[in-house]
């Protein structure tokens, strides 16, 4: 079967064609009205960084509706929470701030995106507003924002993402544990079922204990 490569800009516009004016025209250097009212019913973003070496990394970011605070018409603030300590997305933006963000908000087939620079801060005001149970983050990152524009349904049509006779049963696969050890074993030596059920046992604890 016959390959084709898409080298240049012009070979693939001229095979899949153009943005219409208004898609064009769509994306605005500020947080409007719709954005805002967006964000502030959003529990639910990707961010999309990169490290110095062009290595991109897509982190899945929730908390309820309106974790992210909108600072003014230019400006996000999004709260770090304790995670699994790799910190890839906060060490990308220290070589490299520019990030993208998709806002999700369960319901709404249209989306959010939203492109930037970012950098990691401790700002003492900022971390207060996003104190949960008790408990202040001790970092986030602050997005000066280049762009916004809302995004069509297509892609969640297709994939009838909210629709719940489409959701599939958590039991098909492994538990999360289970599939970290036996990626991460070694070949031919399967992780005794012992090991399994204090890794599953160890990650409820966490969930319990550590969101926030």
């Amino acid at each position: 079967m016959q390959e084709i490569r898409y080298t240049s800009t012009a070979q693939l516009r001229e095979a899949l064609g153009s943005p219409s004016e208004l898609a064009e025209r769509k994306a605005v250097p500020t947080l409007d009205k719709y954005s805002r009212a967006f964000i502030a019913r959003s529990p639910f973003l990707t961010l999309a960084t990169t490290d110095a070496a062009g290595r991109t990394d897509v982190s899945p970011r929730g908390d309820q509706a309106g974790f992210v605070q909108v600072l003014d018409d230019h400006t996000l603030f999004l709260p770090e929470r304790p995670g699994n300590a790799r910190y890839d997305s906060l060490l990308n933006i220290i070589d490299n701030p520019r990030v993208g963000l998709l806002f999700f908000v369960p319901g709404f087939e249209d989306t959010l995106r939203v492109n930037g620079r970012a950098e990691v801060i401790a700002n003492a005001e900022l971390l207060a507003r996003c104190e949960v149970n008790g408990r202040v983050p001790k970092v986030g990152i602050r997005i000066a924002v280049e762009e916004a524009f809302l995004h069509c349904a297509k892609a969640l049509r297709r994939s009838r993402l909210w629709d719940p006779s489409q959701h599939r049963d958590r039991a098909e696969l492994p538990s999360l544990g289970q599939m970290i050890l036996e990626q991460t074993a070694a070949r031919d030596t399967p992780p005794a079922a012992e090991t399994i059920s204090l890794v599953d046992t160890l990650i409820e604890e966490n969930y319990r204990n550590e969101l926030y």
